[in-house]
């Protein structure tokens, strides 16, 4: 029965709700990585961007490495990255934190982007670290790139390659339809007005050389996020629409197919999910996946009483889920 049912994380008094533990720490949180930057190419022409972050005392490829997602719109620099990143190294692990197409600071070459249900460009990264030798692979991801991480896991199953050692996905939407519902209501209004602001300057941005593929005057008819996937994300990687594209890509239908040890940690006053992303009659059912849902943390946030620069407790919990007995 791999569902954690009790939790000893408490928040800072400061942070009393979601919205604050989500916020504050975005805003606020600091936490410089030294990376190094490789870029590959993909199959299709196109180009990944990947931030590699490794321990100094360690031989090339001898580390256990930790390849990590960020969420939607997110980088390698993102607090919750970065802060993961940063204990992580410090227990002896290489890290590896790639960036989804156009999200590393330059526009990729193809009329795509990228998409919360992406694991292609993912399975690229992991060839790379396999190329490079390492022989145990842990994966995490946050928000998006947790639902990008669960999906690929999912879709591995039973043939995933013997490197990919656990899992971890922190903050992440399982259900992708209620999560948009979710993300529609005022009190989360915000975020998606946030995450709209930086896909619509960046299909302008594409727009401007890529006419034929899209139009920037389409944007006019966008007010949330669901209408923006519905009218540039679906179409331009092969969905029919924005409900095939969210059913399609929804973790949730894939957690029972993973056959590696994994942690979903979901806050209940998480402003971005649904009730549908607490599944806890299916996590008692599971074999692989274990789930926790302590009541404060809000989205990637789980600020540490410790002050906003010390490790999280969802940081914590991956160095924990990592490196000791499962639970």
């Amino acid at each position: 029965m791999p569902l954690i049912t009790s939790s000893t994380y408490r928040p800072p008094a400061y942070l009393w709700n979601g919205h604050l533990q989500t916020i504050v720490p975005s805003l606020f949180r600091q936490i410089p990585v030294r990376y190094v930057r490789q870029r590959i190419e993909t199959a299709d022409d196109d180009f990944l961007d990947l931030d590699w972050s490794k321990t100094q005392q360690a031989g090339e490829a001898k580390n256990p490495l930790v390849i990590l997602s960020h969420g939607l719109e997110g980088d390698s620099t993102r607090q919750y990255v970065a802060g993961t990143v940063r204990l992580l190294n410090q227990h002896g692990f290489d890290c590896l934190a790639w960036h989804y197409r156009s999200c590393s600071g330059e526009m990729n070459r193809q009329a795509r982007f990228y998409h919360i249900g992406e694991t292609g460009d993912l399975h690229t990264v992991i060839q790379q670290a396999l190329a490079a030798g390492y022989q145990t692979i842990h994966l995490v991801g946050y928000s998006a790139g947790g639902n990008i991480t669960l999906k690929y896991l999912g879709e591995q199953g039973q043939g995933i390659h013997s490197a990919i050692k656990r899992g971890v996905a922190v903050s992440v939407p399982l259900e992708l339809l209620t999560t948009a519902d979710r993300l529609e209501k005022w009190d989360s209004m915000v975020y998606n007005r946030r995450f709209q602001k930086t896909l619509k300057e960046k299909v302008m941005l594409k727009a401007g050389t890529l006419p034929e593929a899209l139009r920037a005057t389409d944007l006019s008819r966008i007010r949330s996020l669901r209408e923006f996937d519905d009218l540039i994300t679906a179409p331009l990687h092969g969905f029919n629409g924005v409900t095939d594209y969210y059913t399609r890509n929804s973790s949730l239908s894939f957690l029972s197919k993973i056959t590696v040890p994994v942690l979903v940690l979901n806050a209940r006053n998480d402003p971005f999910l649904s009730p549908e992303c607490f599944p806890e009659a299916l996590a008692k059912e599971l074999t692989h996946v274990w789930m926790e849902f302590p009541e404060q943390g809000g989205h990637c946030g789980f600020p540490s009483a410790n002050g906003l620069q010390a490790p999280t407790y969802a940081e914590e919990r991956v160095l924990q889920f990592l490196t000791r007995a499962i639970g």
